[in-house]
């Protein structure tokens, strides 16, 4: 346990440098606390025991004050190390765009980033009100800026915010960026200490992106209901403006949830994926009698979508399920007299499915790690990428990312010509499982408080692998040094194992391929015990 004196003497010198007198007063009422009190010892011990990393993520963490916490000093001193890197790589007095959300802290922190890139002698434009990440990662590349910087937090808890970094391809960074910009932070003076001057130029590139989504395929047909939620996000009024520019007109939002709200009041964590976050969704495609549901994560570069069973009852898709449906359409209204050799692309932790699909159509496939930070990089001819994760990239040639408001309007134009055929997208799903096989996918995922448990576990599988998953004899393949990844391999069995790069979290990703949909369910819990064994 650090002394009371040593935390003292660190929290001092760092209130002395923090331009923002809220966190100053607020780290100066922890430190008087942590003279008497244990727990606000412990407290201020975790505050001081950063800096935040920065990585191909860019930065995430809890709001709060100290070097360990998002917050107007540590953005100061990141946006002085990007500035640094970007001059380094001969961008100086270049175009970078700021974006952000609706978290607690993001306006204050995108204002400090405009205004030290400005002071830097960057040409910096910034938009007026907070929306969807993939707008910002549009105007990166619509505008030729050299780098895009969107403060957001994404699905994280709603204690977090975070920082976002697109570079001049339009993507996000890739290593070795992530790490030279973290030595470029190191060596930025104290916050107070780094200039900085308004002046930035507010732009709306709003409409300009919307005009790109209308000119998706999306069919001629447009007679469909659509239930959405923006889970407290920021993607409600775009992705309403999304639908009205393409011709979508009955779109019924959650009311309760269609206003930005920091504090996400109707969810315990703010991500389609988790349990309970879609049930006012489901509730709402029930009462109104829809035909697709549409879940946004808060930055709304997330999309899920929600289905009716057959027995009426209505269930969230997988991101497997969703990936491949959208994946298997984008392929089928490709034009092959302009793009005769696409590629699609997904990453070594989803289905295989989409490798069987691009097969059929003639495609190429490519697999990568994860993050769309790879994907958008998997090669020329991209026309679609997805990760399990619920990210979907439905349209490369202009945004470089995942995109849920683009990827939702896909989904509803789909939706649209397969009620006008009689037909519903688990019809689709059942068929692609007849021509492929049926690939059933499922995570097994370990939430941490401790980050060095994760390391722990990686360690115990890579010296004692199982010879047995599911029944069936695997084999572990090593992905080190390229990514803190284990595979495990047997007949008709997949298992991925690594550290989540976003969350407190070790996931393991199981697949399992049979012919039959009743043995692939029998073998993909046989498997999931395992892997819970395993991960023990």
């Amino acid at each position: 346990m650090t002394s009371i004196s040593t935390l003292r003497d660190a929290a001092s010198r760092w209130i002395a440098a923090d331009p923002d007198p809220a966190t100053r007063a607020e780290l100066e009422t922890v430190l008087a606390r942590a003279e008497s009190d244990p727990a606000a010892a412990a407290d201020l011990a975790d505050r001081l025991a950063g800096p935040l990393e920065f990585g191909t993520a860019g930065l995430r963490g809890p709001v709060r004050a100290g070097p360990n916490g998002m917050n107007v000093a540590v953005v100061t001193r990141t946006t002085a190390g990007v500035a640094q890197w970007l001059k380094a790589h001969g961008h100086a007095g270049a175009l970078v765009v700021v974006g952000r959300d609706a978290r607690h802290g993001s306006e204050a922190f995108a204002q400090a980033a405009a205004e030290v890139l400005t002071a830097a002698g960057f040409d910096v434009k910034v938009f007026a009100r907070p929306l969807p990440t993939p707008v910002l990662a549009f105007a990166v590349g619509r505008l030729g800026a050299v780098a895009g910087i969107q403060v957001t937090a994404s699905h994280n808890p709603p204690a977090d915010n975070g920082y976002k970094l697109y570079d001049a391809t339009g993507g996000q960074i890739v290593p070795p960026s992530d790490g030279e910009i973290e030595r470029a932070i190191e060596a930025a003076p104290p916050a107070t200490d780094v200039p900085r001057a308004p002046g930035a130029e507010v732009v709306d590139l709003l409409d300009r992106y919307l005009d790109e989504v209308a000119t998706l395929p999306l069919g001629h047909e447009r007679a469909v209901r659509v239930a959405a939620t923006a889970l407290h996000g920021v993607g409600a009024d775009t992705l309403r403006a999304a639908f009205e520019r393409a011709g979508f007109t009955d779109l019924h939002l959650v009311g309760a949830q269609s206003a930005p709200d920091p504090d996400f009041p109707t969810v315990s964590f703010p991500n389609p994926e988790e349990p309970g976050a879609t049930d006012l969704l489901l509730a709402l495609a029930s009462d109104v009698d829809a035909d697709l549901a549409i879940a946004l994560d808060p930055d709304a570069d997330r999309c899920a979508l929600g289905v009716r069973e057959r027995n009426g009852e209505w269930r969230m898709l997988r991101g497997d399920e969703t990936g491949v449906l959208l994946g298997s359409y984008v392929l089928s209204t490709v034009d092959r007299t302009t793009l005769p050799d696409p590629l699609v692309a997904t990453t070594i932790v989803s289905s295989s499915m989409l490798g069987e699909i691009a097969k059929a159509e003639g495609a190429r496939y490519a697999e990568t790690l994860t993050g769309f930070k790879w994907l958008v990089r998997a090669g020329e001819g991209l026309v679609f990428a997805y990760e399990e994760a619920l990210g979907l990239c439905v349209n490369p040639g202009f945004v470089r990312d995942k995109d849920g408001i683009a990827a939702a309007t896909l989904a509803a134009g789909l939706a649209a010509q397969l009620k006008a055929q009689g037909r519903t997208p688990l019809d689709v799903l059942d068929e692609l499982a007849r021509r492929h096989g049926v690939h059933l996918t499922d995570q097994v995922s370990l939430r941490v408080t401790d980050l060095a448990v994760r390391g722990q576990l990686m360690a115990k599988v890579r010296a004692t692998p199982p010879a047995r998953l599911g029944g069936v004899e695997v084999t572990l393949e090593d992905l080190l040094p390229d990514a803190d990844v284990v595979r495990l391999t047997g007949d008709g069995v997949r298992v991925v194992v690594r550290p989540s790069g976003t969350e407190p979290k070790l996931k393991a990703y199981l697949q399992v391929v049979a012919s039959a949909r009743a043995d692939a369910q029998e073998r993909l819990t046989a498997l999931r015990a395992d892997v819970e064994e395993l991960l023990a």
